[in-house]
């Protein structure tokens, strides 16, 4: 049972768990395909997309749900999440490149709202990983965490990235992502909202 235990609770298990959507990727982009790159496209940005999404879900379901374990095991494992979400985020980014070559700097491309804003939402994402190991967090100190709610930025940025797809045709897709974490965020929200009224009045 320890052992069973031990294997769930290594960072090496839950790394491998991030990195499985990985593989039927590499597989595709080695079968020789020249459709290979494009068709990754998305799925690279959605898991980009649902890590940051996990990751942010994490202290609202805590608050939420007190007595629930699952929230912690994840909390304890939230960097490693938002670090995923940035590597998929970094090969959706790469493979964008690949896939349009210089018309991605042209400025009728760069114009255009969904490719604007999945840029700026990379480049918040940039610092945020960037500075996930703990010497960084140790050397921040209390300006890590001010640093890390760039995230909330980089969230809205992501919808739109999503929404705007194809004449707003990817609307409904984001969606279904997105309005869980839009729920919770509401929660957490009003909860500690009326937690400093309760202070206050006290």
């Amino acid at each position: 049972m320890s052992l069973i235990k031990s294997f769930f609770n290594s960072p090496y298990t839950f790394w491998g768990i991030l990195t499985l959507p990985a593989i039927p990727m590499v597989i595709g982009l080695t079968s020789g395909d020249p459709e290979a790159v494009h068709q990754l496209l998305h799925p690279t940005g959605e898991f980009a997309a649902r890590f940051m999404i996990i990751a942010m879900m994490i202290t609202p379901l805590m608050m939420l749900f007190k007595g629930w374990r699952g929230p912690r095991w994840l909390m304890k494992r939230r960097r490693y999440l938002g670090v995923a979400a940035f590597g998929y985020a970094l090969a959706h980014t790469i493979l964008y490149l690949v896939d349009e070559g210089a018309v991605a700097f042209s400025g009728g491309e760069m114009s255009k709202l969904y490719i604007w804003s999945g840029w700026l939402a990379f480049l918040i994402f940039l610092p945020l990983a960037v500075t996930s190991t703990d010497g960084w967090v140790r050397k921040l100190g209390p300006r890590w965490k001010t640093l890390q709610r760039g995230v909330y930025g980089a969230a809205v940025l992501t919808l739109l990235h999503w929404a705007a797809l194809h004449d707003w045709g990817g609307v409904g897709a984001a969606m279904v992502h997105f309005v869980p974490l839009i729920a919770l965020e509401t929660y957490r929200l009003v909860y500690n909202v009326r937690r400093r009224r309760v202070r206050v009045s006290i």
